[in-house]
């Protein structure tokens, strides 16, 4: 009961900063706040652009969670596939079922290589579209570490620090389908050339473009604060966006950069580097305009209450484990390259409903994909992860 009584109370509290700015500048005087109050409506048609190693994998969980919550149809990839065609650039037909059910998508978001004209065929004209980007600096040694096996560049060189040293030993253009995770990435899932020339016009066009086709661009260095700002945006609650992180890795297998390495990152994905730092910029300048700091940091504090108050009625341990030390294999999140991708161990004992609820949490994202897919297309062959099924009939 006290348990209940906390959450709602903070509920209602986040509920009023969420109500409050929403609806009015914070430049507006207390007594214009106090007249004619108008409630916003959460938005239920959303695309995001899932960019890679940039929590994105914990903003799809936030994202499928929300479309079973409200009972809306997610624009999932056709057949076996578990992505929109990657690294081809997207057309409709990846999604499946276009073909019958047309431009009533209300949810878009596992990868794809973003093409505005092809989304706008599923998305529906109203559609909200968000992304996310992660300073290209950890962002390349991640990357490298989990596409070390897959990826011509980082395959042949001792480490990140080597590859870094001279890239063009390593990276060869004509292997750009193979390289992409290579070289300014962000720049790739947006839809443009991640080898083309760091020309100011073209650098410049591109980010005007990329602020046309979105309406919001959030920052994975700073995840808690974009996700309030996520929900503010789209008057969605606080427990839209609680999250316990996904797809991370352990710390030993984190490569430590050197200094030169660091700025060898920004000349060698200078695209990823400008794109990066023209948003960080409007990131917090949209903060500043619609929240404010103050705000903001009040709401830091109530999501990550609520998320240790999530992780102590959910997790056994307090943190992820690693992949040996997951207990059902039905939680195992896929493994990639030279990093031991981290899951979570659930309580036992857990009521239905909350067992429910707490699976949804620490479900990967092949999993959770796999299983609305079987949810939306029952009569289609269930995409096979190559693991045991968390739940075996749709009912459970």
């Amino acid at each position: 009961l006290i348990i209940f009584s906390f959450c709602l109370g903070l509920s209602c509290l986040s509920g009023f900063f969420h109500m409050k700015n929403n609806n009015y500048r914070i430049s507006k005087s207390h007594e214009e706040l106090l007249i004619s109050p108008t409630l916003c409506h959460a938005k239920t048609n959303v695309m995001f652009l899932k960019t890679h190693k940039t929590a994105s994998s914990t903003v799809l969980n936030i994202m499928f969670r929300f479309a079973e919550r409200y009972n809306l149809t997610v624009a999932l990839p056709a057949d076996q596939l578990f992505h929109l065609g990657y690294p081809r650039t997207f057309v409709a037909h990846f999604v499946e079922g276009f073909e019958t059910i047309g431009q009533n998508y209300n949810i878009m978001c596992n990868h794809l290589r973003f093409n505005p004209s092809e989304v706008k065929k599923v998305m529906a004209a109203n559609t909200f579209y968000f992304s996310i980007l992660r300073n290209p600096i950890p962002l390349l040694e991640s990357s490298y570490i989990y596409y070390k096996d897959s990826v011509p560049a980082f395959r042949s060189s001792k480490n990140v620090n080597k590859f870094l040293e001279s890239p063009t030993k390593y990276y060869h253009p004509a292997d750009y389908r193979k390289n992409i995770y290579a070289r300014n990435i962000m720049w790739f899932d947006f839809g443009y050339d991640n080898n083309a020339e760091d020309d100011t016009n073209y650098t410049q066009a591109v980010l005007e473009e990329i602020e046309q086709n979105f309406h919001l661009i959030l920052i994975a260095d700073y995840f808690d604060e974009s996700m309030i700002l996520l929900k503010h945006t789209l008057c969605w609650d606080l427990d839209d966006v609680i999250y316990f992180k996904l797809n991370s890795r352990s710390q030993d297998t984190v490569q430590m950069l050197t200094p030169e390495s660091e700025e060898q990152i920004k000349a060698w994905c200078s695209l990823d580097w400008k794109l990066y730092l023209h948003f960080n910029q409007s990131f917090w300048r949209r903060i500043e305009q619609t929240i404010g700091l103050e705000v903001l940091e009040k709401e830091v504090d109530h999501l990550r209450i609520r998320q240790k108050e999530l992780m102590e009625t959910c997790l056994s341990e307090q943190e992820a484990v690693r992949k040996d030390h997951i207990r059902n294999k039905a939680l195992l999140p896929f493994q990639s390259g030279a990093a031991n991708i981290l899951g979570y161990n659930l309580k036992q004992d857990l009521d239905n409903t909350t067992l429910r609820t707490c699976q949804k949490m620490v479900i990967p994202e092949l999993q959770y994909t796999s299983y609305l897919y079987a949810v939306q297309h029952p009569h289609k062959k269930r995409k096979d992860v190559g693991l045991p099924l968390l739940w075996t009939s749709l009912q459970e």
